[in-house]
């Protein structure tokens, strides 16, 4: 007989995290990823080399209805991880977990480290996380219960999160794994795990189409990032999954793994895990891309927690771990005090959070100081799609980057033969008959990002047309 859902406590704690999140919105400022989803947004697509289009349409929706502003681009987010918070209850439920086991999962979750980040600040985790969440529900639902018809509702989810990202294939590949390796192969013979499989398809077909009439650019970009970073995250990815959402979550989650193990009916999740990890460190992806799949082992792990009266214990852990997660995943430490704590050195979003003002500040100045005729043919060219967003939100004109998608939007036009630099090497400076450098970026609080110190080049005498230069400025990062 199924549990009853214990709707109250885990409702309050949804709404409670999604006022937190709201009401913490203004934060240290954008993230870059964010003024680069606001930029996407301005130019709709059924894809982008890098992504798919679902978070930067989310984001077009939030400033549509909301206001372009830092707070009207994260109230989704917020919402996002709000709804995350139920969906695991939901999933602690279908295991077979009391309420006492249902509210841990969302306490859990709702204070999870990665969770606060990704409520924080719009990015594809934000949305990927909830979207593998449901996909799982579901699949524990085919594979539980003596309904099959759940396979088609996993399907829809996994077709509609391509759409966000990728990474879905992982928890595709891990289970398909796990039901060869551990059964219940009978259910490879069910025309409704077929049925859901072409769903999944034909959901999916448009990205898909996209991908291949571009060439497969994401493929290109997943390379490119291999490449540059495949190493350090194959060394991170153990440790990472311990910290992930705080470490009593990762312990707790060890006797989740246990408990669905032990169960012959939903075995097959237990081994995707480390299927889906083994897959991320092959191909030198991050750390994170396997947190849908921790936070259902979490919700397990609370279950059997419930079952063996731990809750309190369990609970104390969890108590002690949020706080040390809102320190991290929020912005509660005064912007002019965070470079004193270590903070800024574990949270990659607080740290490139802070400084979009001053960046963009200096630009306008070095902008400014060049003659009236001349500044208005001026361009400015960046090296990453954080500058570029920054500079756009501030309305800055003739604003170019070769970073990712940024590329397409270019080449600048052919009188912008004066250029502002910044965060371009010797080799795009060479293109110009002089460069003096016009200053350094300083975000005013002495924090070490990828922002702070940066030079900023004044540039005239373009070479050749760059018509025929853009190509060699594409990059991706």
């Amino acid at each position: 007989m199924e549990r009853p859902l214990a709707w109250r406590p885990v409702t309050v704690i949804a709404v409670v995290l999604f006022g937190v999140l709201l009401a913490l919105t203004p934060g240290y400022g954008y993230h870059r990823d964010e003024l680069y989803f606001r930029v996407l947004s301005e130019h709709p697509a059924w894809g982008y080399v890098d992504q798919p289009p679902l978070t930067p349409m989310i984001g077009k929706a939030g400033i549509a209805l909301f206001g372009d502003t830092i707070t009207g681009l994260r109230v989704f987010p917020a919402l996002s991880i709000a709804l995350l918070v139920v969906l695991m209850a939901l999933i602690a439920r279908e295991l077979d977990g009391s309420r006492a086991a249902q509210v841990l999962t969302a306490l859990g979750t709702a204070t999870g480290a990665y969770c606060l980040v990704a409520g924080h600040s719009l990015m594809t985790v934000t949305f990927d996380l909830p979207l593998w969440a449901a996909a799982i529900l579901f699949l524990l639902k085919a594979l539980m219960r003596e309904q099959p018809r759940w396979w088609v509702a996993a399907g829809a989810v996994i077709g509609v999160a391509t759409y966000n990202k990728h990474l879905i294939a992982l928890l595709v590949l891990g289970l398909a794994v796990g039901l060869l390796v551990a059964g219940p192969r009978r259910v490879l013979a069910s025309p409704w795990l077929w049925a859901g499989a072409l769903l999944a398809g034909v959901i999916a077909a448009p990205n898909l189409i996209y991908q291949i009439a571009n060439g497969w650019p994401q493929l290109e970009m997943a390379a490119a990032l291999s490449e540059e970073n495949g190493a350090e995250f194959r060394m991170l990815y153990v440790p990472m999954q311990l910290i992930l959402f705080g470490p009593i979550v990762s312990v707790i989650a060890v006797f989740g793994f246990v408990r669905l193990w032990r169960d012959r009916r939903v075995r097959a999740l237990a081994i995707a895990y480390p299927v889906a990890g083994a897959l991320t460190m092959i191909s030198g992806g991050r750390f994170d891309y396997t947190g849908g799949l921790l936070l259902m082992l979490f919700a397990a792990g609370c279950v059997s927690a419930a079952a063996a009266a731990r809750v309190r214990l369990a609970g104390v852990g969890l108590a002690l771990s949020a706080m040390v997660s809102a320190v991290i995943g929020l912005p509660l430490i005064p912007v002019s005090a965070l470079a004193a704590t270590p903070v800024p050195a574990i949270s990659e979003v607080a740290r490139e959070s802070v400084g979009w003002p001053q960046f963009t500040a200096k630009i306008q100045e070095v902008r400014d100081s060049i003659p009236p005729g001349e500044r208005e043919r001026a361009v400015v060219v960046t090296g990453s799609y954080g500058e570029h967003g920054a500079l756009d939100l501030a309305g800055v004109p003739r604003v170019y980057s070769g970073h990712n998608q940024l590329w397409h939007y270019g080449p600048p036009p052919e009188d912008g033969t004066t250029a502002i630099l910044v965060n371009v090497g010797p080799r795009g400076r060479g293109l110009f008959d002089s460069c003096e450098q016009r200053g350094r970026v300083d975000n005013g609080y002495g924090i070490d990002n990828e922002e702070q110190d940066m030079p900023v080049f004044l540039c005239r005498g373009l070479r050749e047309p760059w018509s025929a230069l853009w190509p060699a400025w594409r990059h991706f990062s």
